[in-house]
């Protein structure tokens, strides 16, 4: 053997070169923590780059449990509080609680080690016997350093898990709790197989800092998944839950809200249901982002609605729109288009307010964008808005949407428009599926609200039938009018209802003479209910009065008032309609 130069002259007996060994692991252990807290600090610092890359929660844990293998274990599974993957508060147990609910979102393991983990997207519930619920109650890592037969099925969700275990020579467990700001979102577990050295109470305080670093970006998703949920929830609850019934058209409808939380609000529609059978159909999008825009959409389409049932023309309506988002809001404008379809003319009377216009698709397909003037946002305070009239044969849809259907970072706006085009041409299912799929084919890297509202136009159905007869502009008029009351309301098998009819176009009818220059026509619709409907050239809406005992006049509308279901008015572009509606009878 070689002599070394420095035991050259010296003392070599055991105990003195022990003694120097000891001296010199004494004196390079300073050097070793340093090198050794350096390259897990460095380690720790890498974590913080590739976790928490996103503000999803399953890719968040998938990060975790990707980055502590096989650099800190063979495997690795990350379980979440039920709680916090509906983005509620997490929780934590106590130890007299029941059994907590999490679920399996992440699990990496080294090649195969197989150790039949709980599936991803189960749901698990921990017993007391489980290592993993130590870990819950106590809020306090678990370290079973070096595995006994007994571990196994105290630490494996299965027996045959806890066989395949044992197989694999798993022979060290760590479990950690996931905690952020106070608040326990759930755990990961560890575990070392083979010839790797078994966990030690450094790796334990390693772990412990590595989780409290990514439990942080766990709970960020949670928050922004909350937020995310509260802002759509608003939403939907502003928007219509369902379309009302409406004669000679169905209308389907779809929201879909955007991806990011601070991009959703502002988007809505409304179905109104006017008199004589009309419909309206109204898409706006407020300019703005978030809980203020949601809460802005929620107030204008308030005003919308009233606003329709007063005037049933689109034009006047947006004009009125503008006034009214001028006061809701300093420097707030948004989009509308609106559409009223009249089911005995078969026509669409349109009128756009900065919005994208509608896609018309004919009865043999191949969809086209009609034109709309398009006027200046509401809230500019430029008017008036220009409509104009399209017919619309049976069996056609007419489609509205927002513009954050086809808005796009990357894609050409006409690039967007053509699909949409093409989506739209091309055969659709009925119904609010048809809206869906639309959004699907479309949908690209939308970073926006998209609403899609269909209307189809269909035959008046057997249940459904509309009469229309104009009245001369004399006395002649309400003798016509009862005339015709007689004629059809036979025809429709309500013989009961014709005695009250008569009375109530007879006052309609007078009115219109001595109040609005001249009768135009009665309409006589049955459908859900009776309408009768007489129009006349009047600005004046008129108004039940108070009528004294010696008074010749102004009862009639107290009469139509207490003998009909309901009735109003509502100014059209050529003067108004006076309406009264009645319950059919039960058969």
């Amino acid at each position: 053997m070689r002599e070394r130069p420095w035991l050259r002259g010296a003392d070599r007996s055991p105990g003195v070169l022990g003694n120097r060994r000891r001296a010199l692991k004494s004196a390079l252990r300073p050097v070793t923590e340093a090198v050794r807290a350096r390259r897990r600090l460095a380690w720790l610092n890498e974590a913080g780059m590739r976790i928490g890359t996103t503000l999803d929660l399953r890719r968040t844990a998938e990060e975790l449990a990707g980055f502590t293998v096989p650099e800190l274990a063979d495997g690795c599974a990350v379980d979440l509080l039920e709680s916090v993957v509906r983005f509620q508060d997490g929780d934590g147990p106590e130890p007299d609680s029941g059994a907590p609910e999490l679920r399996a979102m992440a699990v990496s393991e080294v090649p195969g080690l197989d150790l039949l983990p709980d599936p991803v997207g189960d749901l698990s519930v921990y017993t007391p016997d489980r290592l993993v619920r130590t870990c819950l109650t106590t809020r306090k890592p678990v370290l079973v350093a070096r595995m006994e037969p007994s571990d196994f099925a105290a630490v494996a969700p299965t027996a045959e898990g806890a066989e395949r275990m044992r197989v694999a020579g798993v022979h060290s467990y760590l479990a950690v709790p996931l905690i952020a700001r106070g608040v326990l979102l759930g755990l990961a577990d560890f575990v070392r197989a083979g010839t790797r050295t078994p966990f030690t109470g450094a790796d334990v305080s390693l772990v412990m800092e590595l989780a409290s670093r990514a439990a942080v970006h766990i709970d960020n998703a949670r928050l922004y998944g909350r937020e995310r949920e509260h802002v759509v929830t608003l939403q939907r609850a502003l928007l219509p839950r369902s379309s009302p019934g409406t004669p000679g058209l169905d209308v389907a409808s779809c929201y879909a809200p955007a991806p990011d939380p601070a991009a959703v609000g502002g988007d809505w529609f409304d179905v109104v249901a006017l008199p004589g059978g009309r419909t309206a159909l109204m898409v706006g999008d407020v300019m703005g982002r978030g809980l203020a825009a949601a809460a802005t959409m929620g107030r204008l389409r308030t005003v919308a609605r009233t606003l329709m049932a007063l005037d049933i023309a689109p034009e006047r309506l947006l004009a009125r729109l503008d006034l009214a988002a001028r006061d809701l809001e300093e420097d707030q404008f948004a989009t509308c288009l609106c559409a009223v379809h009249d089911p005995y003319g078969g026509t669409f009377r349109i009128a756009s307010a900065g919005h994208p216009p509608p896609l018309l698709t004919g009865p043999e397909g191949g969809a086209s964008f009609l034109d709309v003037p398009t006027g200046a946002p509401l809230g500019a305070g430029v008017i008036p808005y220009d409509p104009v009239e399209w017919s619309v044969p049976v069996r056609s849809r007419l489609t509205l949407f927002t513009d954050g259907l086809v808005r796009s970072r990357t894609a050409d706006l006409d690039e967007r428009l053509e699909r949409l085009r093409d989506a739209v041409g091309g055969g659709v299912p009925d119904g609010d599926a048809g809206c869906r799929a639309v959004v699907e084919r479309v949908d690209g890297d939308r970073s926006d609200d998209a609403i899609v509202l269909m209307a189809y136009a269909r035959p008046l159905g057997p249940d459904c039938d509309v009469r229309v007869q104009r009245l001369p502009p004399d006395g002649t008029a309400a003798g016509q009018a009862r005339a015709a009351v007689r004629e059809q309301l036979p025809r429709w098998g309500l013989e009961e209802l014709v005695d009250t009819t008569e009375l109530v176009v007879s006052e309609l009818v007078g009115n219109a003479l001595r109040y609005g220059g001249a009768p135009g026509e009665l309409r006589l619709l049955r459908h859900e209910r009776l309408s009768v409907e007489v129009s006349d050239s009047g600005p004046d809406l008129p108004q039940i009065q108070h009528a004294d005992v010696s008074d010749e006049s102004g009862r009639g509308l107290q009469l139509i008032n207490m003998m009909c279901r309901g009735w109003g008015s509502c100014r059209t572009p050529a003067g108004k309609v006076v309406w009264a509606e009645q319950d059919l009878p039960r058969r």
